[in-house]
C-alpha cells in the first residue's frame, strides 16, 4: 500500500501547525474560470520549525506527505516541504529592476 500526495500551491493562511495552500485546477469549469482547490497541511517537527521561520502568505512551495482523514475531512501530514518562490524576494526583485 501507499499513501503519498505530492501538490504545488502558493500559501493562502499560515496558523502555527498548519498552512493551507490554494491550488489552481488545471482546467476550466462550466463557467470559462479555473476553480481552485484549498489544501490544509499539517505540519510538526523541524519542518513545522522551517515553515514559521521562512513562509509567507502568497509564497509557492512544494510539499510531500500522506494523506489522513478523520471525519470526511482530509489533509495532508507535511514530510518535506520545499520552497519554491517567495513573494517577498519577488517584489525585491521587481524594486531592483524599476
Amino acid at each position: 500500500m501507499l499513501n503519498q500526495a505530492i501538490l504545488v500551491g502558493r500559501v493562502k493562511e499560515l496558523q502555527d501547525d498548519k498552512i493551507t495552500i490554494a491550488i489552481p485546477r488545471s482546467y476550466k469549469n462550466e463557467d470559462g474560470e479555473y476553480d481552485t482547490d484549498y489544501v490544509d497541511i499539517h505540519m510538526q517537527g523541524t519542518i513545522k520549525e522551517s515553515a514559521t521561520e521562512y513562509l509567507n502568505k502568497g509564497d509557492i512551495v512544494g510539499i510531500k506527505g500522506s494523506l489522513s482523514t478523520n471525519e470526511g475531512n482530509v489533509w495532508v501530514n507535511a514530510e518535506k516541504i520545499t520552497f519554491l518562490s517567495s513573494r517577498h524576494n519577488d517584489d525585491d526583485e521587481e524594486e531592483k529592476e524599476d
